[in-house]
C-alpha cells in the first residue's frame, strides 16, 4: 500500500516549481549522459548543434566587440561557447554546477592551449563581489528554467559584477513555444537502463502546462528499490514581460532578436534573445 500511495502521488500534477527529489546535474550517471548530449555536434538536446553555436559565437563577438575584455559564461556546460569566446580574444570565466562538464571543459581548454578559467559553482549562490566583467551570457534558455525568485537573484548578481556599460545576453522560450507544448503522459520499460538511470527501470514521463506560461517536463524513474522524480520547469516570456522584468532589476534593453545567432525578432519565433546593459 505504501508503494501504491507513493506512485499515485508521483503521477499527480505537482505544485508549481516543485523540486526534483534527487540530484540532477551532480548525478554520476545523468551527468555522463548530459555530457554526451552536449558533445553531440548534430544534437540540440543539451546544447544547440555545433553549426548553430559557431554562428552564434561569431554574432555575439560582433555584438560585444570587446576583444581582451572579461566575459562571464553562466551555465557554461563543457565549454562549447567559452572556448569559442576565448579564441575571439576574450578573457573568459565559465561557471557551471556540473563537475563532470567542468572537468571536461578544463581538459579541453588545456589540450587546445586556451586560457579559460572554469568554476564548478552554482551561480545562484556564487559570490561575484570581487570580480568585474565587461560582458556576461546565459545561453540555451537557462533563465526561464529558474523560479521568479531565482531569476531575481541572477539579475542582481550579474548587474553587480558588470562594469558600467557592461552587457548581458540571455535567451528564453516564447509564447509560441508554450502554444506548441502538448500535455501528455507516456511510460517505457528500460531493462538495460537509459538516460536517467543505468539500472533496469520503468520510466514515466509527463508534460504539463501551468498558468503564466510555465511548462513542466517530468520524469519518474522506478528502479527495483527506489523512485526518483526529475522536474524540468520553463517559463515562456512575451517580449514585454521579459523587458519589464529585467528593467525592474536596473538593466536597460539594447535589442531583441529571435535567437542568440542574431535572427531578426519575430513574434512567432519559439525563442527570444535580449541584450541588456548596465548603465549608471
Amino acid at each position: 500500500m505504501k508503494f501504491y500511495d507513493t506512485l499515485t502521488e508521483a503521477l499527480q500534477r505537482p505544485p508549481l516549481y516543485k523540486r526534483s527529489s534527487a540530484p540532477f546535474w551532480e548525478d554520476e550517471h545523468i551527468s555522463a549522459q548530459m555530457l554526451k548530449a552536449h558533445l553531440d555536434p548534430k544534437g540540440d538536446g543539451a546544447s544547440r548543434n555545433a553549426d548553430f553555436i559557431d554562428r552564434s559565437a561569431q554574432w555575439i563577438n560582433g555584438l560585444f566587440s570587446g576583444k581582451g575584455a572579461e566575459l562571464l559564461d553562466l551555465g557554461c556546460g563543457p565549454g562549447l561557447y567559452a572556448e569559442r569566446f576565448s579564441r575571439c580574444g576574450y578573457r573568459v570565466t565559465g561557471m557551471d554546477i556540473s563537475g563532470r562538464s567542468i572537468d571536461h571543459a578544463v581538459r579541453s581548454a588545456a589540450e587546445q592551449k586556451l586560457s579559460v578559467r572554469y568554476l564548478c559553482q552554482n551561480y545562484l549562490t556564487a559570490e561575484f563581489e570581487n570580480q568585474t566583467f565587461g560582458f556576461a551570457v546565459m545561453i540555451y534558455c537557462d533563465y526561464g528554467a529558474l523560479t521568479p525568485q531565482e531569476r531575481q537573484i541572477v539579475l542582481k548578481k550579474v548587474f553587480s559584477c558588470l562594469k558600467n556599460g557592461g552587457k548581458f545576453l540571455l535567451d528564453v522560450f516564447s509564447p509560441t513555444f508554450f502554444a506548441g507544448f502538448v500535455e501528455g503522459q507516456t511510460w517505457e520499460v528500460c531493462p538495460h537502463g537509459g538516460f536517467w538511470n543505468g539500472s533496469p527501470h520503468v520510466l514515466l514521463q509527463s508534460r504539463y502546462r501551468y498558468p503564466s506560461r510555465v511548462t513542466l517536463e517530468r520524469s519518474i524513474v522506478l528502479t527495483e528499490t527506489n523512485l526518483y522524480e526529475y522536474n524540468i520547469w520553463n517559463t515562456c516570456f512575451s517580449r514585454e514581460e521579459l523587458i519589464d522584468e529585467v528593467r525592474g532589476a536596473g538593466f536597460s534593453v539594447c535589442g531583441t532578436w529571435s535567437d542568440v545567432a542574431g535572427t531578426p525578432y519575430a513574434d512567432d519565433s519559439p525563442t527570444m534573445a535580449l541584450l541588456l546593459e548596465k548603465r549608471s
